[in-house]
């Protein structure tokens, strides 16, 4: 795990690739998104090693890093990159990640560059919708 600034993360958004970006905003504090958590790491075992990126975007207090993240991420085998946002000033990069954001987590951006596709979810997202929308996003199909 590394503790990350927003430039960091926009970057990645900025980046041009032929690789999908899958950004996973949550919390550990975060009922809905810890019952999600699985889902996305088992996401991106399936999906490893094609042209797709998993960054699980952790909101929790930089404070807490050493004791509660660090524990969830033991605890639930957290193989995905995991980054600690420090901005604690979210009004001022919910809008650059995506400008119909509220701010509540869980919340989760799907993006392709090359591709020129972008999705954004805010709140849990529905696994089976978004499975089948994560397949048009990758260069590369998957086969079930």
């Amino acid at each position: 795990m590394e503790i990350v600034k927003f430039e960091h993360l926009q970057k990645v958004l900025n980046q041009v690739s032929d690789t999908t970006v899958v950004l996973h905003f949550w919390a550990t504090w975060c009922k809905p998104c810890m019952e999600e958590l699985p889902f996305f790491e088992q996401l991106n075992t399936v999906y490893n090693p094609q042209k797709i990126k998993f960054i699980l975007v952790s909101m929790d207090f930089v404070k807490d890093a050493e004791t509660s993240l660090k524990n969830v991420l033991e605890r639930n085998k957290i193989k995905s990159k995991v980054v600690l946002l420090d901005e604690p000033d979210y009004n001022s990069w919910i809008d650059l990640v995506d400008k119909e954001w509220s701010g509540t987590i869980p919340a989760t951006l799907v993006l392709n560059s090359n591709l020129r596709k972008r999705k954004f979810y805010e709140g849990k997202v529905n696994i089976s919708t978004f499975s089948d929308e994560l397949k048009k996003m990758c260069p590369v199909t998957i086969q079930n």
